[in-house]
């Protein structure tokens, strides 16, 4: 479906009438060329709008397999719904844990497409979920009750800033982080305000915040418990769990492929040890960067840091740990171009795998001023050392 005024009319048309057998009539064409798909669907005798519609709704639940799994099948979507959605396995642990804590109400404020009131709903909570964009509204509604969960949950389109919120036990804000299409990164150009976002822990101590993974720490409401989620490696988002809900002050998560979460908790303020570079080298998760918690990680793991301001940890032997990435340092390189290249043409390396923290070297110059042409693969690490440019060659521990 396309994102303009008539995106509520489209869904309306899919969801009666032929609506809903344009679209599984279309999930079996989504293969093929689009405007054979469409044609093949006007010679079924569905409406021109009606197919077009339908052959997009259908690519959307294609997509959306990675973020909702089978429910997909059932669910409908906008281009930039899906892709500000928050992922099933994300959500469904959020909502496990507000249903752990007692909470039994929850206002969704800015709740897009509908994927975290669903979580909510199925965790057991009675949820008003409220939109500022009608059409969008529409698609969170389509969605409770094409999942079957009608029945706790309201959907409405409304300011987030005019919502009552004496009613309810929690709050969950997702703010809006796009403007004129692009994403934004200044939280003062979030919508519903940053000032209206920061303040409701003091309206509603039970207030969930889902913010952009890169959030200065600056601006995280006093007190709150600041969680950094990865899903296979991907920081997906920071969460700021507020008042009776903050457990620890920083959490980093990365959540396994069961749907499981492996945690690793701290103030995120401890100084790491430092020591020369040992013979294994680790690369935090991304989540244990965001969340400071690299200091945390190395004490783990029995590492040091070879650079106090560098998130590489150090070990003398490997460890298994679903919080990094380990390597064996095999050699310790120059970092001249020159020097570099005949290093590394010497070890008959042609296929290199580049990681970089703390190094302004360009990677993708870099790789092709090298010129390798050797059968042999191998990872550089470019980093510092003491201060010091360091470039590091390994290969997975």
């Amino acid at each position: 479906m396309v994102e303009r005024p008539g995106g509520a009319d489209q869904l309306a048309a899919l969801l009666a009438g032929d609506g809903p057998a344009a679209v599984a009539a279309a999930s079996a064409l989504v293969d093929d060329d689009p405007l054979a798909a469409v044609t093949a669907l006007r010679a079924r005798g569905f409406d021109p709008a009606l197919a077009s519609a339908a052959l997009t709704q259908a690519v959307l639940r294609r997509r959306a397999v990675a973020k909702f799994g089978p429910d997909a099948a059932r669910m409908y979507f906008t281009r930039t719904g899906l892709e500000q959605a928050t992922r099933g396995v994300v959500a469904d642990r959020r909502g496990a844990r507000l249903a752990a804590a007692g909470v039994a109400s929850l206002a969704d404020l800015g709740c897009g497409i509908g994927a975290d009131t669903v979580a909510f709903a199925r965790a057991g909570l009675r949820v008003t979920a409220t939109d500022i964009d009608p059409a969008t509204a529409a698609v969170a509604r389509a969605n409770v009750a094409a999942l079957g969960l009608a029945d706790r949950v309201v959907v409405a389109t409304a300011d987030a800033t005019a919502v009552p919120l004496d009613a309810v036990d929690a709050v969950f804000c997702d703010p809006a982080r796009r403007a004129g299409g692009r994403r934004v990164f200044d939280p003062a150009q979030y919508r519903p305000p940053w000032e209206f976002v920061a303040a409701l822990p003091t309206r509603v101590p039970r207030t969930v915040l889902k913010l952009a993974p890169g959030i200065d720490h600056a601006r995280l409401p006093a007190g709150c418990e600041a969680e950094w989620v990865s899903v296979r490696g991907e920081v997906v988002e920071a969460a700021c769990w507020c008042g009776p809900l903050a457990e620890v002050p920083r959490r980093a998560a990365v959540l396994r492929g069961d749907g499981g979460a492996d945690e690793l908790t701290g103030s995120g303020t401890l100084a790491g040890a430092v020591a020369a570079p040992r013979r294994y080298l680790y690369d935090p998760d991304g989540a244990v960067v965001r969340a400071h918690l690299v200091a945390e990680f190395a004490a783990g793991i029995g590492g040091t840091l070879a650079d106090p301001t560098i998130a590489y940890v150090y070990t003398d032997a490997p460890v298994v740990t679903p919080f990094g990435r380990g390597y064996e340092i095999v050699e310790h390189l120059p970092v001249a171009l020159k020097r570099l290249r005949a290093a590394l043409r010497a070890l008959d390396v042609g296929r290199l795998t580049v990681l970089k923290r703390g190094s302004a070297l360009d990677v993708e110059r870099l790789r092709r001023e090298l010129r390798l042409a050797g059968d042999r693969a191998a990872t550089l690490v470019l980093t510092r050392v003491a201060g010091a440019p360091a470039a590091l060659l390994c290969r997975p521990a």
